[in-house]
């Protein structure tokens, strides 16, 4: 699903979109479940994206909506594979998730990337700049590309409404400051992970 020019919303993970940027390097947003995983290699093929030419892997935090294809994904493309500090030693199994994500995490085993590289103070990747937006987790990042904001976890698209993440937060007062914290923040999309894609407009103000 096409969101604009070079960017889209991959159809295969409707439920916790992952988000493909072709840029001058291509970048994978989030990898969705894990039960996606073969769905997402032929939606990119039908796309006439060769995997190998994939190349970074950018995660927005360590919920297993979000990691769910990273192993398998990274064996294919040979990408890197970046999260932030706080969230790497959940993605690798050194930290337990806290509350019932901690159940989740038992249920669904989730293989852990070969791996992974932590983003610096104000990282940009290949004309991405991510921004810590902890709150949902301790190193919740959203992902800046041009004028769309790929917002993970911080917000949801609820019948056409940008709400605040309302399950499963880590720190719900942080997560608050972190939306107040981007609104000055110049976009005009927003692409969360549960919800359609939808332009701001004046909501960001709203919540």
């Amino acid at each position: 699903m096409k969101v604009a020019e070079n960017v889209y919303a991959l159809k295969s993970t409707r439920g916790a979109y992952a988000y493909i940027i072709l840029g001058e390097e291509i970048i994978l947003v989030d990898t969705g479940l894990m039960w996606q995983g073969k769905k997402i290699i032929k939606e990119l093929i039908a796309m006439n994206i060769k995997l190998e030419d994939i190349k970074h892997i950018v995660l927005t935090h360590h919920d297993l909506d979000h990691i769910g294809n990273v192993y398998m994904l990274q064996r294919l493309t040979k990408a890197r594979v970046w999260a932030s500090s706080e969230d790497i030693p959940y993605i690798m199994g050194n930290k337990e998730r806290p509350g019932i994500k901690k159940l989740f995490s038992f249920v669904f085993r989730v293989k852990k990337p070969e791996k992974i590289e932590s983003y610096s103070t104000s990282q940009q990747i290949d004309g991405i700049e991510i921004i810590k937006t902890p709150g949902h987790t301790p190193g919740h990042v959203c992902v800046l590309y041009k004028d769309i904001l790929f917002a993970g976890d911080l917000v949801k698209n609820k019948n056409g409404q940008l709400r605040p993440y309302p399950n499963m937060n880590w720190d719900e007062a942080l997560l608050m400051n972190s939306i107040k914290g981007i609104s000055g923040i110049r976009f005009n999309w927003v692409c969360p992970a549960h919800g359609e894609p939808i332009e701001r407009g004046n909501q960001w103000k709203d919540m």
